[in-house]
């Protein structure tokens, strides 16, 4: 079959979405399918790095960052009859794949109602608690996102402009929607319990057969980046003290600050290596100069993907401390697929990998306080030290294989294009 996606960004940008995009576009075409992404041209030093790819359609658009890697493409009638006739010359299309919350959003579900095609929502973000952390203002922020979309999409019905929140957001798009995905079991029944269903469902049966009204597909891993990451691992873990790692934005809803307080006030002596980059650093690393903890803590800023892989097989343990934000958590489930263990604040985070990992507080109820993850970070060195740290899920690793999340969205594919 014929896969469009339409993603808010380049898939080759940096970002979680585009990451995922990319592996799921391989994946596809190594399935025997053909992939179309459609998203929004790159400007700038990366627009030039970027290779000409048969599969990227790079639609008109004009940067919105200061460094010009990421852009906006408006959804209106230009951006409409661009992509008809660039998609026109390719072969039909069997399904509409969308992934993305804004624009690429308005204009993929353009597309598909334009064309009468069935769509796939994949939901990535947990949009109410990203504005609410990122944006100033941030109800104005929903008010107005809300208002583009209803113009954007055409609505006419009352009933549906209802609402002017995140999930009143997330219901339009589901609504015209065959299927809506979500990567976590615990993000899907979020938003089955706000109403964002698959409102252009083509039976009973599409909203019933499969147990959630919401597909869990989870986001996975490249299975030859796996596998020769496992290759190069160490037999055996190496001496010394025990070996922490946190990685991931620093921005405050990763909670890094609040991390590097609590190791502090533990007093645990280990070595902790952050790994990432962001708004955050520099008040990371005063905050390390100040209160000086008895770890070693090296800040070893963006590494490559695969070389991030290499840190986490040979960590003791991951340090995952967002609460409430994350729609997956992917760095939990990365470092299981390598027999690593780790350290979770969000207890859904803890629920959807099931075992193999030290809970911050009773693992029951969400507790961000500095205490709890102290206490959770001196059991969790404790148990290393001592040679008997918790042991990881070893379905993890097979169940987070892209090729097995791939045949997992083809089936949503298959339900919704052939009933």
């Amino acid at each position: 079959m014929h896969v469009v996606m339409f993603g808010d960004q380049h898939v080759e940008t940096l970002g979680g979405a585009q990451v995922s995009m990319r592996l799921q576009r391989r994946f596809l075409e190594l399935a025997g399918h053909t992939v179309t992404i459609v998203a929004p041209s790159v400007h700038g030093p990366r627009g030039k790095e970027i290779a000409p790819d048969a599969a990227y359609l790079d639609m008109p658009s004009m940067p919105i960052t200061a460094d010009r890697e990421y852009s906006t493409s408006w959804p209106g009638g230009s951006t409409d009859r661009w992509v008809d006739a660039a998609l026109a010359a390719r072969p039909a299309v069997d399904v509409v794949h969308v992934q993305a919350d804004f624009w690429g959003a308005f204009i993929g579900h353009r597309y598909a109602a334009r064309h009468g095609l069935p769509v796939v929502h994949t939901m990535h973000n947990r949009l109410d608690v990203g504005i609410e952390a990122t944006m100033p203002f941030p109800a104005l922020v929903l008010r107005t996102l809300n208002a583009w979309q209803r113009r954007a999409l055409g609505v006419q019905s009352s009933a549906d402009a209802e609402g002017g929140d995140g999930w009143a957001y997330l219901r339009r798009f589901a609504g015209r929607s065959h299927a809506v995905t979500a990567p976590s079991a615990h993000f899907a029944r979020r938003l089955e319990e706000h109403g964002v269903l698959p409102g252009g469902a083509r039976s009973i049966l599409d909203l019933h057969s499969h147990g959630s009204r919401v597909d869990v597909v989870w986001n996975g891993i490249d299975d030859e980046i796996l596998d020769a990451t496992l290759t190069a691992a160490p037999a055996e873990r190496a001496p010394g003290p025990a070996r922490l790692v946190w990685l991931g934005r620093m921005s405050p809803e990763k909670r890094l600050l609040p991390f590097l307080e609590a190791l502090a006030d533990s007093g645990v002596r280990a070595h902790v290596e952050v790994i990432g980059g962001g708004g955050q650093l520099a008040a990371a690393q005063r905050l390390v100069e100040k209160r000086r903890p008895a770890a070693s803590v090296a800040f070893s800023g963006r590494l490559p993907y695969a070389e991030t892989l290499r840190r986490i097989a040979a960590a003791d343990a991951v340090v995952q401390t967002s609460i409430g934000f994350e729609t997956q958590g992917m760095t939990p489930f990365e470092a299981a697929s390598l027999g690593t263990p780790s350290i979770i604040s969000d207890p859904d985070i803890g629920a959807e990998l099931g075992a193999g990992f030290w809970p911050v507080g009773d693992g029951k109820t969400a507790d961000a306080s500095s205490g709890a993850l102290a206490d959770a970070l001196r059991v969790a060195v404790a148990d290393i030290d001592a040679g008997t740290p918790v042991e990881v899920d070893p379905t993890i690793r097979d169940r987070f294989r892209q090729s097995s999340r791939t045949a997992a969205m083809i089936e949503v594919y298959e339900r919704i294009t052939t009933r």
